[in-house]
């Protein structure tokens, strides 16, 4: 009984130390603020425990799996800047009191890493960085990392029926990690990766200096898009070129039971989807509805062609006439509606605006893979059994193909080029938070990704950055070696993470900006 109270007390006095450690920490990190940038109330853009809004600002609506994780600690403070001065403060003043950064956006990480944090941490939130300018004579914009998707969209619309940004489908996804990953949507096989047309991006790196493309380096400009910004500093606003849309485009969504004949329309896709017409392209979707046993698993074939109705039409029948396409199954519209059509949403181009604008909230996990060449009829049998045993499940396959093919794998970062046929994303959603619904849902989701092993790609078996999935390195922590990270580098980048890590080692010598999956220093 008397170690008891000896181990309680010990506990108790343990447990005082950290807090008042926790809260000198914090107090010194606001001071620094102050002393950098004196005359700007800091209130208004620091927020720490202490503070009302802080419990709302540092909850994620996009991810509350990961934000109501017990794994993960509390920041030290949210800074939320409203220009260059108050980003480099914070990085200055948690470099000089031991804490770490961590950049959020959107708040879309697939793995909460502005969360995932289990040493002193400061969150750099860029919701207040948002502002968009478009010079549509030069066809060019430039955006700040906190607007989301659709706010751009909105914005290239706004001036333009006639320019777009082949970006992500969701409209609520962060511009920053979406284009500093990659980021693709369906225009990729017309134009690529969002990544692809950036030309240029401010930045601010370890030492606070502010560069832009000519400053920074070629290498590092390299290295931002598609090697995560994260790893290499707090990218404040990029440049990309704009595209040409036609005035009216075509979607349609024809849905499928999934049966034998519909295994057949698919295998049929498998060969096609990447062929045909860069103008086109047809996502695929499998997914569990509700229904009876012949009816609740269906195959969603979702359609974007940049042109009309009377030109579709014609190529779906000589090109992939399975689906067996009619005109009444299209619709035509412009640009811009499209982009809702694609997200779910219905309405006016105004509900583009905000972040809030995610119809895919819950509790989830996601995978992801590469095809390179098409799966067997039989594993589809095989999904539509499995998908049976488990509800809120999707898989999701976007073709490449296009001008994908087109692009060198070194070209940027992300690799994922000639070859691949589609992407898969697995995704598993639940609405019930707890350790054990969790690990439920997630260990179903394990088992279709094993199993799926001997048909997508090999040597490595890729996935892609903006899906992250810290199931695929070695015991992730904050601060991994260069041989650990290999195992997931290699599978995000292939033969471009070598390239990264050297960038890594030049540009943030001492490992300042990392996470359980940043770009690690390079070893020979």
């Amino acid at each position: 009984m008397r170690s008891l109270v000896i181990t309680s007390v010990l506990w108790v006095v343990i447990t005082s130390m950290i807090c008042i450690d926790a809260i000198r920490t914090r107090n010194e990190f606001v001071s620094c603020m102050n002393n950098i940038i004196p005359f700007t109330n800091t209130s208004s853009y620091v927020f720490t425990h202490d503070m009302p809004m802080y419990s709302s600002i540092v909850s994620s609506q996009h991810n509350p799996r990961c934000s109501n994780s017990t794994a993960s600690r509390r920041p030290v403070g949210i800074v939320t800047p409203q220009n260059e001065i108050e980003i480099r403060a914070a990085i200055i003043c948690s470099r000089e009191h031991g804490l770490q950064v961590r950049v959020r956006s959107g708040g879309h990480d697939y793995e909460g890493l502005s969360y995932l944090c289990r040493t002193p941490f400061v969150i750099i939130d860029m919701r207040n960085l948002r502002s968009i300018s478009i010079d549509i004579k030069k066809e060019t914009a430039w955006v700040q990392s906190g607007a989301t998707l659709g706010e751009l969209y909105y914005s290239i619309a706004q001036v333009s029926q006639t320019h777009g940004f082949p970006a992500g489908i969701c409209p609520s996804v962060g511009v920053g990690g979406h284009f500093s990953g990659g980021g693709f949507g369906a225009m990729v096989r017309k134009y690529g990766l969002a990544a692809d047309n950036v030309i240029d991006a401010y930045i601010i790196d370890v030492k606070g200096r502010f560069l832009d493309r000519e400053s920074m380096g070629e290498e590092l400009f390299w290295a931002i898009r598609g090697g995560g910004g994260a790893s290499f500093g707090v990218i404040v606003s990029w440049k990309i070129k704009l595209v040409r849309v036609p005035p009216k485009v075509t979607v349609f969504n024809v849905y499928k039971n999934m049966d034998q004949h519909t295994i057949k329309i698919i295998s049929r896709w498998q060969h096609e989807a990447h062929k045909m017409k860069n103008e086109l392209f047809i996502r695929l979707i499998i997914q569990y509805v509700h229904g009876d046993e012949d009816t609740a698993v269906q195959a969603l074939f979702n359609s974007l062609f940049l042109g009309e109705i009377k030109d579709l039409v014609p190529l779906m029948n000589e090109s992939f006439p399975q689906l067996g396409l009619k005109t009444k199954d299209c619709i035509e519209m412009s640009w811009i509606d499209s982009v809702l059509y694609f997200a779910g949403l219905k309405g006016a181009p105004e509900l583009l605006l905000g972040n809030k604008t995610d119809p895919y909230v819950n509790y989830f996990k996601a995978k992801s893979d590469f095809v390179t060449k098409p799966v067997p009829q039989h594993v589809f049998s095989r999904i539509q059994e499995k998908f049976h045993q488990q509800k809120l499940v999707f898989m999701l396959m976007d073709p490449y193909g296009g001008r994908m093919s087109e692009i060198s794998e070194s070209h940027i970062p992300f690799p994922h080029r000639k070859r691949n046929l589609y992407n898969i994303q697995y995704l598993v959603k639940w609405e019930v938070n707890g350790v054990r619904a969790s690990n439920k849902h997630i260990n179903w989701l394990k088992e279709l990704y094993k199993y799926m092993e001997p048909y997508v790609s090999r040597h490595p078996r890729s996935a892609y950055l903006n899906y992250r999935d810290l199931d695929i390195g070695i015991n992730p922590r904050e601060n991994t070696s260069y041989l650990e990270a290999r195992v997931w580098g290699e599978k995000y980048f292939k033969g471009n993470f070598k390239r990264l890590t050297k960038v890594k080692s030049k540009v943030d010598p001492d490992n300042f900006f990392r996470n359980e999956q940043s770009i690690p220093l390079h070893q020979n």
